[in-house]
């Protein structure tokens, strides 16, 4: 087999500077690691060596100005290409203001990470021969300016990927965009919860992509480790830098008798400069901040349990999303009444028949490309 690319894949980051560090005790993120733990990453990428990066979305911490300066200032001393999408947190606002950016300002900003033209918040790229990538703009806006709750592709961006799409016939082509566009939890696309994290007209891309026999997309937002898959179509979402459990992922794409296979590493930041338990600390912190969370999704669809209920049983729970974001979750409950063991079982890294299949961190994919 031969290697086509090694590239490496850094999700939501948040980058922020100590001085913009929010301080906010019910604050999920451990935003203060961000800039230390990406260093230790661009370390390690150098010692690998990789063609190319990519970094689906939420570079900043909250679409603050001087994080976007600082960030892309340290992405121009890379030797190797970076590739950029937009996040919700990169543009909390269309037009921006005084301290964030708009719209407009990140793809002028980011003209040098994928946005070639500035006159559209999407770009293709030939990245090498045989291999292309298409970078989407998942961000919706109201008339006024302010974010849909979920991500959308707007009609010309979706006229414009169907010009694409004619072009590359049997081309290997990647495709990156923020929000999720493949459920990675049950009933994501169902669930007022998980509807946040995904794409509201996803079938209007999926049916692209699968029409079309691109094979792969790459995504973040949802803060898991989880590889999710509708017939050849595959969507490799990546946590977060900046909470638990700080993973990044390395790929190497190779050919052979015109077959392309991806294969998947995933690693973790162990430690940082005043983090040196990041993992275990993490994890706690996650924890700590889970009860309101577990309540919402224990008193939700479909299980409805009563408040009382629910405080009853999310106490046991508080590592419940710390497991799925760490991927490949496997969950017994057997201390729990029947249905509810059902439901949290349903969210273990099965396969269509029930079985496990763990993929979410290190996966070989032979990708489909005729």
């Amino acid at each position: 087999m031969a290697l086509l690319a090694r590239f490496a894949v850094v999700s939501d980051l948040h980058i922020a500077l100590p001085h913009t560090v929010w301080d906010s005790p019910s604050r999920f993120h451990l935003v203060e690691v961000s800039i230390p733990a990406f260093e230790q990453i661009l370390d390690h990428l150098e010692q690998v060596g990789i063609d190319f990066l990519l970094l689906p979305g939420d570079l900043v911490q909250h679409g603050e100005r001087e994080n976007h300066e600082w960030l892309i200032r340290r992405l121009e001393q890379l030797s190797y290409p970076v590739y950029v999408v937009p996040g919700n947190h990169d543009v909390i606002r269309q037009g921006g203001c005084d301290r964030t950016i708009s719209l407009d300002e990140f793809i002028l900003m980011y003209q040098n990470f994928g946005y070639s033209d500035p006159s559209r918040p999407y770009y293709h790229h030939k990245i090498l021969d045989g291999l292309h990538l298409i970078g989407l703009n998942s961000n919706g806006f109201e008339p006024n300016g302010d974010p849909l709750y979920t991500g959308w592709l707007d009609p010309e961006q979706l006229d414009w990927l169907d010009q694409q799409l004619a072009q590359l016939t049997d081309q290997l082509t990647l495709v990156m965009l923020h929000h999720n566009a493949l459920e990675h939890l049950p009933r994501q696309a169902s669930s007022p919860m998980g509807q946040r994290y995904m794409v509201k007209n996803a079938s209007d891309l999926t049916q692209r992509l699968q029409t079309a026999n691109l094979p792969v997309m790459f995504t973040g937002h949802l803060h898991v480790q989880d590889i999710a898959q509708a017939d050849q179509l595959y969507e490799v979402t990546t946590g977060s830098l900046v909470s638990y459990p700080h993973p990044y992922r390395i790929c190497e794409l190779t050919t052979a008798n015109d077959a392309h296979c991806l294969d998947i590493t995933s690693h973790r930041i162990e430690a940082v400069p005043d983090w040196p338990t990041l993992q275990a600390t993490s994890q706690q912190w996650m924890g700590d901040r889970s009860f309101p969370f577990m309540m919402k999704l224990l008193t939700s669809s479909p299980l409805y349990l009563s408040p009382v209920e629910a405080e009853q049983y999310a106490p046991a729970l508080r590592d419940f999303w710390a497991t799925i974001a760490a991927g490949d979750a496997r969950f017994d409950f057997s201390e729990l009444p029947p249905q509810l063991q059902r439901y949290l079982h349903s969210f273990s890294a099965l396969d269509t028949d029930g079985q496990p299949r763990y993929i979410d961190n290190d996966a070989t994919l032979w990708l489909q490309t005729h």
